[in-house]
């Protein structure tokens, strides 16, 4: 997130805005900050490949913490903003950080979690006085800055984010991925990728609506500043301030995940209309396969601006495909055009074109789990080479990748492998639902049987009827045993802020008491 060139260029530019509050940031403003906090790390005793960790909600100090760490040779690693004390004390713990940012909104869960971080020297406080802060090792952001240089270090070297899976299969893993060699004002292969990849241009209007913390809007942020755009921030998402933002900046650019698309189209269509979204020329998604009607309904609207991509947060492997070539080959997450993929079954046997097995890839570069060897071991083939987070797809003909699960959440029921994405995919369709998860769950005869839980839209009544008419209505477009036997209600589901469905709780309360679990 290096703004040292657009700073030069276009000191008085708005890098950023925050949507809500309209708060601007300028280049010149933003790389003053950046070189006082780095300064300030370098103080604290962080040298090339240190670590320091950020906990914060979105807002308009978050991109200067990253920035700081990029022209410094840093490892930086941004923390999801909803987890607990605990959950953040492993984090910082096991990524070896020394220093902690954080924020007001924050603070109280930072406090408790550095009760268990002896090794952390300062906790950095973005938006509060001394008094505010106070404690030990306690500092207000800008009183600590404030003494240092707006200039840039005399000895600038790349760093980058070591970013956390989201954990929602086990503890969370950092993946570490070498530094590159280069000056931070030099791009790299891999940023030079995503930008011919995503169509970025000079001068761009990128709107950003998911957390900042997330690897996906991390990185497009991060190429958006180096090509001297304005990025847009949403503090949180909301489906009719998405479009209302489109139009008041004339966005440019964008990356949402399915969950988005399918909250914007449940907007009643005379507020759908209500916007001028016609200055979008990218619209980029990931993070979940995409219902197929979901997708067409969006290109209809906005036209062929559309482009997915498949990749793990550990890079072993890319693939992409724009609308039109979506359009020929429906459900489809792309090609390959980054790392070795093979699509082996569980002896480690290729699978045939169309059938599902895991996807292993020879990674373009190496990277490992941090501080453990074990989880790295278990994510490689056994000679080493291959490498894997557990997803489940095919390739068809033309070598168009299918994602159909995570390995970890396939049913065995009867001895049949169902994998529950296909069912989610048509559940959200229904005008009726809102979010719905799907997993398997006991059964004494079977091992296991398809569940749903379904989050009903706002005035339906989440009753027997509608559950019979949602078995009833997957019955129709599904076969049998890939339907769900029952429905349970909530009022919503957890869905992280990047538009992952943290299944996991769901699921165990079904188990709960058993000895074993068919999954």
């Amino acid at each position: 997130m290096y703004s040292g060139k657009q700073a030069h260029l276009h000191p008085d530019r708005p890098a950023f805005i925050m949507a809500r509050t309209g708060a601007a940031v300028s280049y010149r403003e933003l790389e003053s900050r950046s070189n006082r906090l780095a300064h300030l790390l370098a103080a604290l005793g962080l040298e090339k490949g240190g670590h320091y960790a950020i906990f914060m909600e979105n807002n308009d100090r978050y991109l200067e913490c990253c920035s700081a760490g990029a022209r410094s040779g840093l490892y930086y690693t941004c923390v999801n903003s909803f987890l607990t004390a605990s959950e953040l004390a492993y984090i910082v713990n096991n990524s070896e950080s020394v220093v902690l940012i954080t924020s007001l909104a924050k603070l109280e869960v930072a406090r408790e979690a550095l009760q268990q971080c002896p090794q952390v020297v300062a906790c950095l406080v973005v938006d509060a006085d001394r008094a505010m802060a106070g404690g030990k090792g306690l500092m207000s952001l800008d009183e600590a800055t404030s003494p240092h240089p707006t200039t840039p270090l005399a000895n600038e070297s790349f760093g980058i984010p070591m970013l956390y899976s989201s954990g929602t299969t086990g503890r969370p893993k950092g993946i570490l991925k070498a530094l590159p060699e280069v000056p931070p004002s030099q791009d790299t292969p891999q940023l030079a990728f995503s930008d011919r990849l995503w169509g970025y241009r000079d001068d761009m209007v990128y709107l950003s609506p998911a957390p900042l913390y997330h690897s996906a809007p991390n990185s497009a942020v991060s190429l958006t500043i180096r090509r001297g755009g304005t990025v847009i921030i949403m503090e949180r998402f909301d489906p009719e301030e998405y479009l209302a933002l489109v139009e008041r900046y004339k966005v440019t650019h964008s990356q949402l995940v399915p969950t988005m698309f399918s909250r914007i189209l449940k907007l009643a269509p005379e507020v759908r209309g209500r916007y001028d979204v016609s200055s979008l020329e990218v619209v980029v998604h990931a993070a979940a396969p995409c219902p197929v009607p979901i997708k067409e309904q969006m290109i209809a609207w906005w036209g062929p601006i559309i482009r997915e991509y498949y990749g793990a947060t550990e890079g072993m492997g890319f693939a992409a495909c724009d609308s039109h070539e979506w359009l020929a080959h429906k459900g489809t997450v792309g090609r390959v055009v980054l790392g070795e993929l093979h699509v082996l079954d569980e002896m480690m046997q290729p699978c045939p074109i169309g059938t599902s097995g895991t996807l292993w890839f020879k990674p373009p570069a190496p990277f490992e789990y941090f501080n453990d060897s074990q989880r790295t071991a278990e994510s490689r083939s056994a000679d080493g080479v291959l490498t894997t987070v557990g997803d489940v797809g095919y390739l068809d003909e033309e070598g168009y990748l299918y994602l159909t699960d995570r390995s970890t959440f396939m049913i065995i029921s009867g001895g049949v492998n169902i994998y529950p994405q296909e069912c989610e995919n048509l559940l959200i369709t229904h005008p009726k639902v809102s979010d719905a998860a799907v997993f398997g769950v006991p059964n004494d005869d079977l091992g296991e049987e398809v569940k749903a839980v379904v989050q009903a839209m706002p005035g339906v009544t989440p009753d027997a009827a509608l559950a019979a008419e949602l078995i009833a209505f997957c019955q129709q477009h599904l076969a049998r045993p890939k339907c769900p036997r029952s429905i349970d209600f909530l009022d919503a589901l957890p869905r992280l802020p990047t538009g992952k469905l943290y299944k996991k709780p769901l699921r165990e309360k079904y188990w709960a008491g058993r000895t074993g679990r068919i999954v």
